[in-house]
């Protein structure tokens, strides 16, 4: 919605405040100012001039010598290329040192050898846009419709010296769609009265209903409808100040009549439409819903199909207009129209809404009517056009109007105790602040036994509830006066959660050890929604999903993870490693969502790249392990590893992840088939279940004091069966080897000519400790052969 600040003032006293300040007031209770727009920005030393005098240049065919009067006395000369040029015009003159939008500045020139003190302008270079200027005068200079003395501003007689404040609405605020709606607003936050137009006029010896009658055949679709006639209208241009108006408020002008509509719909926010009488065919108008396949074309010359759903006005048989949305071309209002008739109606929103819908066609009125319009302007604005059509078009408006009323126009009553809406908004506000508020919002207010029972205008449809005047009462006393509270609780207010205090650990650690993080959809389509899934059910799909491809329910975060590190690796970045954290979504029992939060890595590329010291390393199955151990420790959890296969990863370089013997995750290298569809080198992807990790117990983190006693180590090269793991093999020295054995780490492993078939050599270093004191090589050759007879049993050789 585009506000004249300078319309605005004609019902509204606005403090003669800054248009910047009354902005910031308005946003501040509630109606966001999108923009302050300056209509004289970058505008200077324009003025009216009449041309004297108007001959073709002798060395352009497309130029013209004008004598223009500048006013004083004074004829400049001036060389202009408008095709729409004449003499006895009033045009709008760039002087010499003018300025216009863009930064363009005018100065004295010669054409084709004539000199040329200045320019003579169209709107679109003061900076008007093409779409408001009438179309008359959309290819050449703009001519001024009224005679005005030579050498007059500009921007005061255009009315360019004025501030438009352009609001986004949200649409329960229909009632702000208009400019009385706006100045009811800005009363209610200045506290001023409302000034409404004083509609006056003189009515013709003869009756409306003398020359039409009106029939409505769906009242439930159009409960309220008004036609009056006004006869012996002349159709000409609207007078400046009308145009100027609507090109402020973001509409066309066209002619007077059809200028009308246009300043009601913006002036009440009542849409209009104006008939031409002779051309309905008929003295009747019938308000009905459309026949199957019924035609008619519209205003914007395309002729429709209508449904049967869909409400029209006809002249009894044929269609002249879709109700609330457009005329019909066949009833246009044009220069040869004489007697006019002017509709003014209330449609059902939600008829409206389908028949716009159906046909693609959206239009102010239609917006509007969606919206909901008020039901006590309809009879007005069709009696504040007539007087216009009567000031402006020299018409005769008929006595009287035809009317269909059955609608209920009862203000409504909400009834709600102070005290409710001091707990809502958690503050106190006194009864006489709010019965203050409520008064300027114009609402009639009565407090009866700790009750406030307001009468809600028809105007404010978005008042239904309690809830609705408490936010009424909270803008308009200032959100930035309800004092900030921390809530009352036990805890302290903004700590972490334990659950969100280890996620951000994990975070941190992923981070540290050069992982990226990476957030990624959670729909996904139907081939990947189970693609590298941990638990796969059946999958969950929209009702109405936006496309295919983002469908479903994910139940894996590789599946876009890896779309991620394909779009990294096309754009040239050939080592990546990214992590994310989010949630999948599993089909429970009794068809409930199982939302649990996963993790996942994938990895390509180098992990290691010292090219000055010539240290290459690439990521590989080991280096993924290692960055899951090390989370699994920061968190004071231990994990192990099974061999595993999955669809999508490589059979021999899979492994599932075990907590306390139960499968949490996978980890394991991409399939070369699967590497090569989606366009990857080497690639290694994990995913565990993250939220099993973070609500596993764990024991308190104890601190011991550094042993002053030293370690022995001792090395074991085994020969095993080449199916064996070495974690199994690793499992048995730590039984074997009691509370003295420290720690047991792999070091070795030998598969060459030297071994038998089937058989591999696995060399472990084993290391001994005791708080207390130092070990002996007894006691230690004690354990050691315990460990060696235990290995030895369970299949494996010395070597």
């Amino acid at each position: 919605m585009l506000v004249s600040t300078k319309w605005l003032k004609e019902y509204v006293n606005t403090q003669d405040l800054p248009p910047a300040e009354l902005g910031e007031k308005i946003t501040r209770a509630g109606i966001e100012v999108d923009a302050v727009i300056d209509r004289s920005e970058g505008l200077a030393n324009l003025v009216v001039g009449y041309v004297t005098e108007c001959v073709k240049h002798p060395e352009a065919d497309k130029l013209s010598i004008c004598q223009v009067d500048v006013g004083g006395g004074e004829i400049d000369q001036i060389i202009c290329g408008a095709p729409n040029i004449a003499q006895g015009q009033s045009v709008i003159v760039a002087r010499p040192g003018a300025k216009l939008p863009g930064g363009m500045k005018i100065k004295k020139a010669k054409l084709r050898g004539e000199v040329s003190n200045g320019m003579i302008c169209s709107l679109q270079e003061l900076g008007i846009e093409t779409k408001l200027v009438p179309k008359s005068y959309a290819e050449g200079i703009y001519v001024l419709p009224e005679k005005a003395e030579p050498g007059t501003d500009v921007l005061s007689y255009l009315d360019l010296d004025d501030t438009v404040l352009e609001l986004g609405l949200t649409p329960n605020r229909a009632d702000a769609m208009s400019m009385l709606g706006v100045a009811y607003e800005v009363g209610a936050i200045l506290g001023e009265e409302v000034s409404l137009p004083e509609i006056e006029y003189t009515e013709a010896a003869d009756s409306a209903k003398s020359m039409l009658s009106l029939e409505v055949d769906a009242p439930e679709a159009n409960p309220l409808y008004v036609a009056k006639v006004v006869r012996n209208v002349k159709v000409k241009e609207s007078p400046l100040w009308l145009q100027q108006r609507l090109m402020a408020a973001g509409v066309r002008p066209h002619n007077n009549v059809v200028d009308v509509t246009n300043y009601i719909l913006m002036e009440y926010g009542q849409p209009l439409h104006a008939f031409d009488y002779d051309s309905l065919g008929s003295g009747n108008i019938t308000v009905r819903q459309a026949k199957e396949g019924e035609k008619i074309t519209t205003l914007d010359d395309t002729e429709r199909i209508l449904s049967a759903h869909q409400l029209v006005i006809t002249n009894g048989t044929d269609p002249v207009a879709l109700a609330g949305v457009m005329g019909g071309a066949n009833s246009e209002v044009s220069d040869e129209t004489t007697t006019v008739v002017i509709e003014s109606a209330y449609f059902a929103s939600d008829s409206i809404r389908r028949t716009s819908k159906d046909h693609n066609l959206r239009s102010d009125a239609s917006s509007r009517y969606e919206k909901g319009v008020d039901p006590n302007r309809v009879i007005p604005a069709a009696e504040r056009a007539a007087q216009l059509l009567a000031e402006l078009a020299e018409g005769e408006v008929l006595a009287g109007s035809l009317i269909f009323d059955q609608l209920d126009k009862q203000e409504r009553v909400v009834k709600v105790s102070p005290d409710f809406i001091n707990s809502r908004l958690g503050m106190k506000i006194r009864l006489e602040d709010m019965l203050d508020i409520l008064s300027r919002l114009k609402f009639n207010t009565e407090a009866v036994n700790n009750q406030l029972i307001i009468e809600v205008p028809t105007r404010r449809q978005d008042i239904q509830i309690e809830e609705d005047v408490v936010e009424e009462i909270a803008r308009l006393y200032g959100y930035d006066e309800i004092p900030a509270t921390l809530p009352r609780t036990d805890a302290t207010p903004g700590g972490l959660s334990p659950y969100q205090a280890k996620r951000r650990i994990a975070r941190h650690f992923l981070e540290g050890a050069g992982l990226l993080q990476a957030t990624t959809y959670s729909l996904t389509s139907e081939a990947a929604a189970t693609q590298f899934a941990l638990e796969p059910t059946e999958t969950t799909r929209l009702l109405m999903p936006m496309s295919e491809e983002r469908s479903i329910l994910r139940q894996s975060l590789l599946p876009h993870l890896l779309e991620s590190l394909s779009y990294n690796t096309a754009r040239r970045i050939d080592s990546a490693a990214l992590y994310e954290t989010g949630s999948v979504f599993l089909k429970g029992q009794d068809e409930l969502l199982d939302e649990q939060e996963h993790l996942a890595i994938v990895m390509t590329g180098l992990w290691i790249d010292h090219s000055w010291q010539g240290e290459k390393k690439a990521v590989d199955f080991f280096v993924a392990k290692g960055i899951v151990e090390g989370l699994a420790e920061k968190l004071g959890l231990e994990l192990s590893f099974e061999r595993g296969e999955m669809d999508g990863l490589h059979p021999g370089r899979t492994a599932f992840i075990l907590l306390d013997g139960k499968r949490i995750g996978v980890i394991g290298a991409l399939h070369p088939s699967e590497q090569k569809t989606r366009d990857l080198k080497e690639t290694i992807v994990v995913e565990l279940n993250l939220a099993t990790l973070l609500t596993r117990e764990t024991e308190a983190l104890v601190y011991t004091q550094v042993s002053r006693y030293p370690t022995i180590s001792r090395d074991v090269a085994l020969v095993l069966s080449n199916i064996v793991e070495a974690q199994t093999i690793e499992g048995v020295i730590r039984k074997a080897g009691g509370k003295l054995l420290k720690d047991v780490r792999v070091f070795d492993l030998y598969e060459g000519d030297r071994m038998d078939e089937g058989k591999k050599s696995l060399a472990f270093s084993l290391r001994y400790f005791d708080p207390e004191k130092t070990l002996t090589d007894e006691e230690v050759n004690a354990v050691h052969e315990k460990i060696i007879k235990a290995l030895t049993e369970s299949g494996a050789e010395l070597r």
